[in-house]
């Protein structure tokens, strides 16, 4: 079948009354959370993880990926209203956006935030539907040495483009790796690294440990923080940009979007280091008169498409590979997992109306989510005069449901709470948790493929180097180590994650 064949098998799933009402309460929440400081998408897809478990797959895929790029529009509205980024992809958009609203212009800055996430978003699909296919079908030639090396690159990858340091990147990838083997050994039936715990015979539970990192230590960490909101007086006035204003921001939607568009299908890319990538870049090449930090309307078109763009097309290598490119998307696969489907290649063949409706579903959203953003932004605003203490508790006790129905253990909330703990002195300590989710998941695929790929070659590790594709993915693994470690590569990087 054809592009556009597939695209009608897609929005026939789509258009079901189920899947738009899920649809739909996925960018609303999505929405939701992006406006509430300090909760983000990854919290949220975590504590919904058990509901989506009683869910039909296609629809559970749909709900979760709403949520995700629908909190990369609800971040924008209190960016430029109150000068707090409610998604950490945001963070950008305060420098001009917050400077606009002072000015007056508030209006102009939310309509051309929504305005670039839905053009950035509707061609980042568009990306998905024409590229996705023929990723999958060089992916359904990969043997196991292939698959060995390709989740070596991709979890280097997530190192390098990690934000904060680097040695910190690599050990928390290597923990990821060591809890990911805990539990009993398939092969051989013997249980290790469980320490005399029965509760880990079983391995770490995903969702007990997912929903510790960025439910429970999310919520003891913003405990700590006090944000000072100075929500801009007066009315937002006219949303819609003056067609000058389209004119003079077209060059940045579309640079910000191809720009999101690449960055986001690299594993450790997806939408935060689009939106810092595209700033850089607006600052370097926009034409003059250039006045970012102090108000440029470019200033918020750029980074608020290549978001919404990265968000999108991080979806390309989780579906076709079965690699995540962030923490959301190893959320999904484990949501997937559980589900008793294994995401890589043959979701095309064997699923293609889950493939295709979950890429139809993503129109639709963003379709919704221009309509729900701009008549709903006074109702957004007032959700940040919500002390933060009031929610905390309904998610540490959502949290504890969750990891309990999908157990029915209370050793899984023990773990959850002791990965809780663990969770906030990482965070303490400046340690990003991506890379240890990314690692955790990949951790047991590499070493089910590492044997694989040892017993095809009876013992002889040569196969990863003798193998074309293989190695040319390990050569770029290293060639990703030597650029970090050159000086000029890694100021660069640092520069890169510089939110002011």
């Amino acid at each position: 079948m054809d592009i556009f064949s597939n695209l009608a098998l897609g929005f026939g799933v789509a258009l079901t009354l189920e899947n738009i009402a899920y649809c739909f309460a996925g960018v609303l929440l999505g929405t939701l959370v992006g406006v509430l400081p300090g909760i983000g998408p990854v919290t949220t897809v975590a504590m919904l993880l058990p509901i989506s478990f009683t869910l039909p797959p296609v629809s559970a895929l749909i709900l979760l990926a709403g949520i995700y790029y629908g909190a990369q529009y609800g971040g924008s509205t209190t960016a430029i209203l109150v000068n707090i980024p409610g998604e950490s992809s945001s963070v950008v958009t305060t420098l001009d956006g917050y400077q606009m609203a002072r000015r007056g212009r508030a209006g102009p800055a939310l309509g051309i935030a929504a305005i670039g996430s839905f053009i950035a978003g509707c061609i980042a699909t568009l990306v998905i539907a024409y590229f996705a296919p023929p990723l999958a079908e060089v992916a359904l030639k990969f043997s196991p040495a292939e698959y060995f090396s390709l989740m070596v690159f991709g979890l280097i990858a997530a190192v390098v483009l990690a934000r904060g340091s680097i040695v910190k990147a690599i050990g928390m990838v290597v923990l990821g790796l060591l809890l990911g083997l805990a539990g009993t050994d398939v092969n051989s039936g013997i249980r290790r690294f469980d320490f005399g715990f029965q509760g880990l015979a079983d391995g770490v539970e995903f969702v007990a440990l997912s929903m510790a990192i960025y439910g429970i230590a999310e919520v003891a960490y913003n405990l700590e923080k006090t944000h000072e909101t100075s929500i801009v007086s007066g009315a937002v006035g006219r949303v819609w940009p003056s067609l000058a204003d389209l004119r003079y921001c077209a060059g940045a939607i579309l640079r910000g979007t191809g720009l999101g568009a690449l960055l986001g299908v690299l594993p450790g890319g997806g939408a935060l280091l689009a939106s810092f990538a595209a700033y850089t870049l607006e600052k370097n090449v926009a034409r003059p008169p250039r006045n970012f930090g102090r108000g440029d309307i470019r200033g918020v078109a750029a980074p608020e498409s290549a978001n919404n763009a990265g968000a999108q097309t991080s979806f390309i290598p989780m579906l076709t590979l079965g690699i995540p490119g962030n923490a959301v998307m190893a959320l999904m696969i484990g949501a997937l997992t559980i589900h008793g489907i294994q995401p890589g290649p043959q979701i095309m063949t064997e699923r293609p109306g889950m493939f295709w409706g979950m890429i139809a579903s993503m129109w639709l959203g963003n379709l919704m989510l221009v309509i729900i953003n701009l008549p709903l932004i006074g109702i957004w605003v007032q959700l940040l005069k919500v002390p933060y203490r009031f929610l905390y508790l309904a998610i540490l006790l959502f949290c504890g449901i969750g990891v309990y129905t999908v157990s029915n253990s209370s050793a899984a909330v023990l773990l959850a709470a002791f990965f809780g703990v663990l969770g906030y002195v990482f965070t303490r300590l400046e340690c990003e948790p991506a890379p240890m989710i990314l690692g955790f998941v990949l951790g047991p695929l590499m070493e089910e493929n590492l044997r694989r790929a040892m017993r095809i070659s009876s013992g002889d590790p040569m196969i990863f180097l003798e193998r074309p594709i293989s190695l040319g993915l390990l050569i770029a693994a290293l060639a990703l180590c030597l650029l970090v470690a050159l000086p000029a590569i890694r100021s660069k990087r640092e520069e890169a994650f510089q939110e002011n």
